[in-house]
Formats: C-alpha cells, sequence, structure tokens
C-alpha cells in the first residue's frame, strides 16, 4: 500500500547527539583526540527534519524531557517547523548518544536513554492520528519495555486505511519476536539496510533478505538500502528490483539512513511511484554522507538542484 497522504506521525524518539570526529576508534583503554565535536538533535529528529526540508507536514508523537537535552532537541524541532504533541515530561531529560565518526566516514554509537524511552498508554491516548495521517514506528521505540506495551496497543487501534511505515533500526536482536510480528505484520513499508536485513533474516544476501522480509511482513513493500550502490525494493510477488545510487565523496555516514527514510516518505505523500520516491531518497542520502553532523537530509531545491545535475536527471551510484 503506498499514496499520497497529508501529514507524517513520527512515533520514535528523539535524542540528542553528540558527535565526536576522530582519525579512528580507541584501542579498549585507549584514547584518541577528537578532531571536531558537535552537539545536535537526533534520533528520529533525523528522519522528520529529512521529511519536512521536503516540505511534508510532521507531527512527533514520542516524548520528551525538561533538561538541557531536552531543550536541544525541541528548539531544533521548532526551528524546522515540527509539531511536539506531547508536553514535556518533567524530573527527567531528553536522552543522549555518543556518535563517534572515523576517518573512513564510519559511526559507532553509544546510547544513554532519557525521557524517550518512557512513553505510556496515557500518553499516546493524546494521540489522534487524522485519516490523511502516515505513521512511523522505530525499532528504538519497540526496544524500551515502556514504550512496547504502549506502541503495540495504540497500533491495534488504527485504522485499516493509515499507511505504517517500520523502521527497525540495529537493535534488531534486542527485538522480542512476538512485537517484532505483531509490528510487521501490520507495516505497510518496511525499511532497513544490509545489516539489518540479515540480522532480520538470517540470509546475507541482501537480495535474498528482501525476498525473505517480503514474505514476512504480509501487506509491506521493503527497502533494503545497500550503501552507496543504491538500494533494493521489493513487494511479494513482485521481482526485487534494484534501484541505483549515486557516486559521491562520502565525509560522514550519521543520519544517510535516516535522510533516505524522510525523503521517500515525503516523496510518496507527494504521490510519486516507488522507485521514483527510492530514487529521491538515495540522491537525498549520497547529498548526506557530503555534509557533516546527523541531521543533513537536503531541502527539497537542493535535492531538484542535484539530481538535475546527473545527465538527464538519471539514476547513477548513496544510502545506508
Amino acid at each position: 500500500m503506498s499514496g499520497p497522504f497529508g501529514r507524517l506521525l513520527h512515533l520514535g524518539n528523539v535524542v540528542v547527539d553528540v558527535v565526536l570526529t576522530v582519525p579512528a576508534l580507541p584501542e579498549p583503554g585507549g584514547d584518541v583526540l577528537a578532531t571536531s565535536t558537535q552537539t545536535a538533535a537526533g534520533g528520529g529528529f533525523n528522519v522528520m527534519a529529512a521529511a519536512r526540508r521536503q516540505g511534508l507536514p510532521v507531527g512527533y508523537a514520542g516524548a520528551s524531557g525538561s533538561g538541557p537535552f531536552a531543550e536541544v532537541a525541541r528548539s531544533a524541532c521548532a526551528a524546522e517547523g515540527i509539531t511536539v504533541l506531547q508536553p514535556a515530561k518533567p524530573g527527567v531529560d531528553t536522552g543522549f548518544v555518543i556518535s563517534v565518526v572515523d576517518g573512513a566516514g564510519e559511526r559507532t554509537f553509544l546510547t544513554s536513554r532519557g525521557a524517550e524511552a518512557t512513553v505510556t498508554a496515557a500518553d499516546l491516548a493524546r494521540v489522534r492520528p487524522g485519516p490523511q495521517d502516515a505513521v512511523y514506528l522505530s525499532g528504538y521505540g519497540l526496544a524500551h519495555p515502556a514504550n512496547r506495551a504502549a506502541l503495540l496497543g495504540w497500533l491495534e487501534q488504527l485504522d485499516d486505511g493509515h499507511i505504517v511505515i517500520f523502521d527497525p533500526g540495529p537493535l534488531v536482536p534486542a527485538l522480542p519476536h512476538g512485537a517484532l510480528s505483531a509490528v510487521l505484520g501490520r507495516a505497510d513499508w518496511l525499511t532497513c539496510n544490509a545489516r539489518e536485513a540479515t540480522l532480520l533474516t538470517g540470509a546475507r544476501d541482501p537480495h535474498h533478505a528482501l525476498a525473505l522480509l517480503t514474505q514476512r511482513s504480509g501487506r509491506a513493500g521493503v527497502l533494503v538500502r545497500t550503501g552507496p550502490d543504491g538500494c533494493l525494493l521489493g513487494r511479494r510477488g513482485s521481482p526485487v528490483r534494484h534501484v541505483p545510487g549515486f557516486a559521491v565523496a562520502a565525509v560522514d555516514t550519521n543520519g544517510a539512513g535516516d535522510t533516505h527514510t524522510g525523503v521517500f516518505l515525503a516523496a510518496l505523500a507527494g504521490g510519486a511511484a516507488d522507485a521514483e520516491a527510492v530514487r529521491r531518497a538515495n540522491a537525498a542520502a549520497a547529498l548526506s554522507v557530503t555534509r557533516r553532523g546527523p541531521a543533513t537530509g537536503p531541502t527539497r531545491a537542493e535535492l531538484d538542484q542535484f539530481l538535475g545535475s546527473w545527465p538527464g536527471g538519471a539514476e547513477p551510484a548513496g544510502a545506508e
């Protein structure tokens, strides 16, 4: 199921990224001096900012706290025009992530949980999706026990016509099988990278993993991002389609997958066909890895200009 929709309702987690750029990761017990440090909103914010910069209205329905990190997160949402739908939780700050980017542009994460990990059924009772809303769920939300129970109960109350997008993220091994199956069974779109597809299926080949996911996920279309090579697109009963990526010099892959997801959803919301939405997402992810920082998704004008710079706006070589 896909098609135009009017708003992205995000039920993931906004956290704050503390990004350190280093020549290489230290050995155990060692130390490395960072060449730069940045503090900015991240996590689910990256998906929302990417979609919002493409013109899609976005509402954040996850929890946020009260404290210095919460202020960073809420200010960033306000600056992007993202509507925060929940009141701040007193007495607990928003969580943060230490993101270490090495000399090859690869990133490693360390996460400290905060208010975003304390969503309750009472919190979600305030969230009433409109008839034209699409709903985004993240594996990070399902990894927190309180959030998981609340999200699964809320998901059961959704109308069948609501589009649900699920991104399991890197915490796939930590997700209970029953919760994962319930969300996969309801999702209209599943998006993940090749590593996550392997964790979900046990298949090392991304094409094989995607084929298995289309069988497992019921009604869902499936995206498997394969780095600079682009993205695989599949649906049950249809052949796997490879949508090529765009060759760029990467300096920071942090947030590229989130950019891909946000732009893909914005393109679908605008009525783009599946493959065209993936192509725009591939291009946006390629642009994002040429910039440092967690939320580096392009504006719609920047993306159109980038696509126009390729011969015929064509599909050359990412998203990770």
